[in-house]
């Protein structure tokens, strides 16, 4: 159950084939991001267990959730995006129902990532669910 545009970023990575191709691309969808309001880089909206400083501010529009999110590490602003692309526009009990570890896996980025960056994502796939938990 992907989005249309986790879908469309399925289908690049796939026509990608260089890892290095994939990562630049990564980050060219982290730059495509807009830039988070200092007032939203708290501790309450700071990711705990990232390496880079991540802050993700949830929202419900319609009840459908959503999140803005932004970080100083350009590739980790790419994987929030991402985590946009496949979140965003669900409603807060179809989050709990994505197989983020399954979707994510279909771009190969378990097998690309440092440790610190798969601990990291998994931090912020937690804390995506626990807020569209949250406002369910």
């Amino acid at each position: 159950m992907a989005s249309p545009a986790f879908e469309e970023i399925a289908e690049t990575f796939a026509f990608l084939e260089d890892w290095e191709d994939r990562y630049r691309h990564v980050i060219e969808l982290g730059r495509a991001m807009p830039e988070l309001d200092a007032a939203f880089r708290v501790a309450a909206t700071k990711v705990d267990g990232c390496a880079s400083q991540v802050w993700i501010v949830p929202r419900i529009e319609g009840a459908r959730f959503d999140f803005q999110g932004d970080s100083d590490a350009m590739i980790v602003r790419g994987l929030i995006a991402i985590l946009h692309a496949l979140y965003a526009g669900l409603t807060p009990a179809e989050v709990a129902q994505v197989d983020a570890p399954g979707e994510l896996a279909r771009l190969g980025l378990n097998d690309h990532l440092s440790a610190q960056r798969s601990n990291g994502v998994r931090a912020m796939v937690t804390r995506i669910r626990t807020s569209a938990a949250a406002a369910a």
